[in-house]
């Protein structure tokens, strides 16, 4: 959250050049308070853990949250009963008419397929397309993010020469990022995946800014200029036991699996794994929520609109 202080205050652009959000005395009184409608198309097909490893770092903020959950109708999930779909998810039919503050867009186990060869790539196309004059911001994750980036901009994901799997260190390279304010000069994050995208395809694209990386893990974090459309490809949100249960799943089913790397203290599976990514995981959703949702979305959700949202952002 801002920190208010007065309009003239010669602390406001020591602070600001710091990098700190401060919000003047003016600007405070004229805001409106409402809670921010949060949209989560959940493409994972463990839909109960991804649902609330997403529910923890969007609620660990002072700001109010009303979550509503997304899934696809041209796929019928196997892992989850479908009481607990019928329950609590959405399709899309049900929510294209309402505006939103944000949307994230979950990974999803498809990474294998084409894109054109999943079995719902034309309805989440529609979904994104839809997000572009219906949604303020939307926050991609791992295969979501690839996917994003394909629709959006025509970067194509690229296969690994062996799968990327662990806890890896990342870096800040855009400082003046509000994504990443606060964040310490070296910060962990777990990445479970085959394929990746490649720096000089994201780098042809103008409209997208690099803003963190790794040097084993690559690009991190990928954004428009206002933040219309984040992209992450690791997975902050994960819990502390969620790479070890990838891990056990695959090692008892005889698949080829190497020890996640960097999670069990010296890479050994017969101890506990550490969580070193907590802190910054929750640090980038209350980033992410309070400056590129909160700050700028409009108080009135009808005025959200592809050309009317780019302007109030310029």
């Amino acid at each position: 959250m801002p920190i208010k202080i007065p309009n003239s205050l010669p602390a406001t652009g020591v602070l600001e050049s710091e990098n700190i959000f401060v919000i003047t005395e003016s600007r405070a009184i004229s805001q409106d308070i409402r809670p921010l409608h949060i949209l989560l198309l959940n493409l994972m097909p463990t839909k109960v853990a991804t649902e609330t490893q997403l529910a923890r770092v969007l609620g660990n903020t002072p700001l109010q949250v009303e979550l509503e959950l997304l899934q696809v109708r041209s796929h019928e999930s196997k892992n989850v009963s479908q009481d607990h779909m019928l329950a609590f998810y959405k399709t899309f039919d049900q929510v294209c008419h309402n505006k939103y503050d944000g949307m994230v867009i979950t990974g999803a186990p498809v990474e294998h397929l084409p894109f054109e060869e999943v079995d719902y790539w034309d309805e989440l196309c529609q979904i994104m397309e839809w997000s572009k004059g219906n949604v303020h911001s939307t926050f991609h994750i791992c295969w979501g993010a690839q996917a994003g980036l394909y629709y959006h901009y025509g970067i194509k994901k690229v296969p690994l020469g062996k799968k990327l799997f662990g806890v890896f260190p990342h870096s800040v390279e855009r400082k003046s990022s509000i994504l990443f304010r606060g964040f310490d000069d070296v910060f962990m994050v777990p990445h479970s995946r085959h394929t990746t995208i490649l720096r000089e395809d994201v780098e042809a694209v103008p409209q997208l800014k690099i803003l963190a990386s790794s040097q084993e893990a690559g690009i991190y974090a990928m954004a428009t200029d206002q933040g219309r459309q984040v992209f992450i490809t690791g997975h902050s949100e994960y819990d502390a036991g969620t790479l070890e249960n990838e891990y056990l799943r695959d090692k008892n089913a005889g698949l080829p699996i190497e020890v996640p790397k960097n999670y069990y203290p010296n890479d050994d599976d017969s101890q506990a794994p550490m969580m070193r990514w907590r802190a910054h995981a929750n640090l980038l959703y209350s980033n992410w929520l309070n400056y590129f949702v909160y700050q700028n979305t409009p108080y009135d959700l009808s005025e959200i609109t592809e050309d009317v949202v780019a302007a109030r952002s310029r």
